[in-house]
């Protein structure tokens, strides 16, 4: 990567050992889930004021103890901005949590009214977008999310900003009607996983750091010290070769944090270079709302221990992401990246656990 201006935003999003110890306050669904069900109403009478209360008492919390945090445009931003610390990374996140989907396929789309370009001008050092994928969908799913991300790609080129990329496998909606929440697939496939990332570390997509879900559904991953641990080790392996040199981090996926952190010893010991992890971090620590202080109180504390628990497990075992740039060469300000190199990788072999 040559552009300097994603390099700088990379650089930002990690900490000065080139690990990402990223916290994702993005969600929607799950938090007007959570709040209907503490106010014992429906999803649609959740306000956006009280969606965005929420947003701000995370950032309040984790803020200080993430390196970087990752917020949605519409409610998280207005509401965590006052709390973001500048020497810390930002992430906007551009994709709309609502898709269109039939039997079989997603096709994702952005926020309304919102762009790579607006990210950019907003100051933020990196874009988030997420796709569902799964390589058995239709040709007509397929395409569209092909071209979907690999415009944001192109966009992100253009204004010189860090292209963070989300992968999700989801079932058929002819097999779970009921999923539509963004969360781990308890029924996946370690090869769909698998080989949906080695589509998108094309070079073609332009992404620069792939932030995805463990190829092993979370609840099932052994202890990584187990008899059973290394089989399990070989499909991480397999996922991070998928990545074909480019950085990846964990997500979480709303696993609890207890599985969220077997699943990042397996991860930085494939190569991870860090996480991304949203409800793993939080999502038991805000059960006292709305008793504000209660809820700042524990993401300040437990929320923090649990940032610092996985940093630890990154550090020893993961990979730092380093930038191989020789600087003396200048800076480059192209908006485009180079031509994909020609030549097709070997699929990644996926061991079964």
């Amino acid at each position: 990567m040559k552009q300097t201006g994603k390099r700088w935003g990379l650089r930002r999003l990690a900490t000065p050992e080139g690990f990402f110890t990223m916290a994702a306050i993005d969600q929607r669904p799950p938090i007007s889930k959570f709040i209907a069900r503490k106010r014992c109403i429906t999803e649609t009478d959740v306000s956006d004021q009280e969606i965005s209360t929420i947003k701000g008492l995370l950032a309040q919390g984790l803020a200080p103890s993430a390196g970087a945090l990752l917020v949605d445009p519409n409610y998280g931003y207005s509401a965590a901005a006052e709390f973001l610390r500048p020497d810390r990374g930002l992430l906007i996140t551009l994709e709309d949590h609502r898709f269109e989907e039939d039997d079989r396929g997603r096709k994702s789309r952005l926020i309304a009214n919102w762009s790579v370009e607006k990210i950019r001008r907003m100051g933020a050092d990196a874009v988030k977008l997420l796709a569902w994928y799964r390589p058995d969908a239709s040709a007509d799913s397929l395409t569209h999310q092909h071209e979907f991300v690999r415009r944001v790609g192109e966009e992100c080129a253009k204004y010189d900003i860090a292209f963070v990329f989300e992968l999700l496998v989801y079932p058929f909606a002819s097999v779970s009607e009921s999923f539509k929440d963004y969360r781990e697939d308890p029924n996946k496939q370690a090869e769909h996983v698998v080989n949906s990332v080695l589509e998108f570390s094309n070079p073609v997509y332009q992404v620069d750091l792939l932030k995805l879900e463990s190829p092993i559904p979370a609840p099932l991953l052994p202890d990584p010290q187990s008899e059973h641990a290394a089989s399990v080790q070989l499909t991480f392996n397999a996922l991070s070769k998928a990545c074909q040199g480019l950085p990846w981090v964990l997500l979480s996926a709303g696993a609890g944090f207890d599985e969220f952190t077997r699943a990042m010893t397996f991860a930085a010991r494939a190569g991870a270079s860090g996480f991304l992890a949203g409800r793993a971090l939080w999502a038991d620590l805000i059960e006292p709302y709305p008793d504000q202080n209660e809820v700042i109180k524990n993401l300040k504390t437990i929320g923090a221990q649990r940032i610092s628990r996985l940093q630890e497990i990154v550090m020893q075992y993961g990979e730092p992401w380093r930038p191989h740039y020789d600087w003396s060469k200048g800076l480059s300000l192209s908006e485009h990246y180079p031509s994909p190199v020609n030549g097709e990788e070997p699929e990644p072999q996926v061991p079964r656990p």
